[in-house]
């Protein structure tokens, strides 16, 4: 019974998480030096949507920038894929469903300048539920709004699920590891025995030979 309470309580905190996560957008405003490199990295599972979006803040609204004042972008996969290139571009957007799970890096440069100056840059990731224009969805399929709150618990429910199974496999995978580290803690352990027990058997025969040819014994 409290087995299947926790389940339960599990299954709404993974809920309530990614129902308030899903409204996160990681947004933010960095300084990049001219001829320097910055690179910022997300967390995406395989088959999520991801999107994103780039531009370079101008000195001065309501002029435009000059053509050093432009970056290369490039998004690559934990395996090193290309999802996303730009060269010498003011701003630019990316999008893609994510074909492996782990770090996806986005990164950032200038041609250096002569002489140095920083250049600002505003940038949104976002990934998952968060990823989803629930509006133009809304608009396009002329749904009312409770089916659009249901989609959204339906796709959330659909990462819970798949959130449960990766824990699972986690679960395993340490398990496995505990036995592995068990087995080889025991090897090593007897080994050690039989070692200290040759090692003092040497000992004890060494100094049996020693006294018998003082003759003590």
């Amino acid at each position: 019974m409290w087995r299947s309470i926790n389940i339960v309580t599990l299954i709404v905190t993974l809920i309530l998480r990614l129902l308030a996560s899903s409204q996160l957008v990681n947004g933010m405003r960095f300084d990049l030096e001219t001829g320097a490199t910055k690179c910022i990295t997300e967390d995406i599972k395989i088959n999520a949507m991801t999107v994103g979006k780039y531009s370079v803040v101008k000195p001065v609204e309501g002029f435009p920038l000059s053509e050093d004042d432009r970056i290369t972008v490039r998004v690559t996969s934990p395996h090193g894929n290309n999802y996303h290139y730009a060269d010498h571009k003011e701003s630019g957007n990316f999008a893609f469903t994510a074909g492996e799970a782990g770090d996806y890096m986005a990164c950032f440069w200038t041609p250096k300048q002569s002489p140095e100056k920083s250049l600002s840059i505003d940038f949104e990731w976002k990934s998952g539920l968060a990823a989803k224009d629930w509006s133009k969805v809304a608009k396009k399929g002329q749904v009312e709004m409770m089916e659009l709150e249901l989609k959204k618990l339906y796709d959330s429910v659909t990462m819970v699920h798949e959130e449960m199974f990766n824990l699972r496999a986690r679960e395993e995978m340490t398990q496995h590891l505990m036995r592995s580290t068990n087995a080889k803690m025991a090897t090593f352990s007897f080994f050690s025995l039989v070692i200290c027990l040759s090692v003092a058997a040497l000992q004890l025969w060494h100094l049996k030979a020693f006294f018998q040819r003082k003759k003590l014994i």
